[in-house]
């Protein structure tokens, strides 16, 4: 075997063991006798053997749990948090170089965001607010990600877990609130009902034969409930006559006896005095003993 041929193999497989193959969702940073060297992209890529060293980072979105959290709002009301964190890398050298293990100080850093963020508000807000808590929550935690090449999308408070007696009195709350709101829904219907029967009113004064007409439609509706009471229509002319003569005596004043001017003024006839009663006398035998 020629000579050639020992130098020639040694090469090829020294040039064949520094072939990489990095894949589309993945990119590769390169550190040359330990210094950072570049990135390489998706594809077949070669490194120097021995000398080079390549760490491979995923770029795609990932997805990380924030374990319940116990926080304690403005208004004092201990509970239970829960969310979930969505961050991809978008500079694979600073995420390798800037911090040791990026997945673990994010998810750390999404528990400690989510605990001071969620006690400067209060129970109300946190329940009503969700959409302006998920963009704040995100905002402060991509500040503070970017430094290390990681972009937070998106955060979304999962589950709050609210002791009992608060459920308990947030269920009371809405009850009564419900309650108020029945009253005042009543009690615009009833307004409503008393403006439309002031028109009424005023449609059958101006128009007296409306009245016998809506008589006669309540007489039609009473016959049409199959009812065994029989109706005697009487106008009230007849019966008119016989109301103001009733008024008229009732309201006659009681007459009075009079006195003349100069007339003697009556006199009291006198009484025989009474006279004493004579004492008892006590019985026989008391005067003995």
């Amino acid at each position: 075997m020629s000579p050639f041929w020992f130098f020639l193999i040694p090469v090829a497989l020294w040039l064949i063991s520094g072939l990489r193959v990095i894949q589309e969702y993945e990119s590769g940073v390169i550190f040359r006798l330990g210094r950072f060297a570049e990135v390489k992209r998706a594809g077949l890529n070669w490194i120097v053997p021995g000398l080079d060293r390549m760490v491979k980072v995923d770029l795609r979105t990932v997805t990380r749990d924030v374990p319940p959290q116990d926080v304690i709002t403005r208004d004092n009301v201990s509970l239970k948090v829960s969310a979930v964190i969505y961050f991809r890398v978008i500079d694979a050298g600073r995420a390798v170089i800037q911090v040791e293990n990026f997945l673990y100080a994010t998810s750390q850093l999404a528990q400690t965001t989510l605990r001071s963020t969620l006690g400067k508000l209060e129970l109300d807000d946190l329940l009503a607010q969700r959409e302006k808590i998920n963009k704040e929550l995100q905002q402060v935690l991509d500040l503070h990600t970017e430094p290390w090449g990681v972009k937070v999308t998106a955060v979304e408070v999962k589950a709050i877990d609210l002791p009992a007696e608060m459920q308990r009195a947030m269920a009371r709350q809405a009850e009564a609130e419900r309650e108020r709101r029945a009253k005042v829904i009543a009690a615009e219907g009833e307004y409503q009902a008393a403006e439309k029967l002031g028109m009424a009113a005023d449609v059958i004064d101006a128009h007296p034969a409306a009245l016998q007409l809506r008589y006669l439609q309540t007489l039609v509706e009473i016959s049409a409930e199959k009812a065994s009471t029989t109706i005697f229509p009487l106008p009230i002319d007849l019966i008119r006559p016989f109301l103001e003569g009733s008024g008229r005596q009732h309201s006659l004043p009681t007459p009075r006896p009079s006195m003349q001017v100069g007339s003697p003024a009556p006199q009291m006839q006198p009484q025989a005095p009474q006279r004493p009663l004579p004492p008892r006398t006590p019985p026989q035998g008391d005067q003995n003993g």
